[in-house]
């Protein structure tokens, strides 16, 4: 397991073993980059949405670059009784649904 510092969120954002396996399945060149990118992320997000579900926030970045302009998405369960950890990590072409919460001026 691994984990990375949220300022936003004031926690530390766990990734499970089995979620990093999968991202290293799926995209075995990009592993490191992703890594390095859902850190970079969870630091300094250009964007942060609620989800529709509850307890849940998706954060943007715009700085990946394999493919420019391209949105780094994490999602993440975020009860403050409980851990906070990302359930999933994808690249998107546009923008999740989803009320804004901030947005780096």
């Amino acid at each position: 397991m691994k984990e990375f510092p949220c300022p936003y969120l004031g926690v530390m954002v766990e990734l499970t073993d089995e979620l990093e396996q999968q991202i290293s399945e799926t995209h075995p060149d990009l592993v490191s980059a992703y890594l390095q990118q859902m850190a970079d992320t969870l630091a300094n997000p250009d964007q942060v949405q609620v989800s529709r579900r509850s307890g849940r926030r998706v954060y943007l970045y715009d700085g990946m670059i394999v493919l420019k302009g391209v949105n780094m998405v994490v999602k993440m369960d975020t009860i403050p009784t409980e851990r906070t950890w990302i359930l999933t990590a994808y690249i998107a072409r546009k923008l999740p649904k989803g009320e804004r919460e901030w947005k780096r001026n």
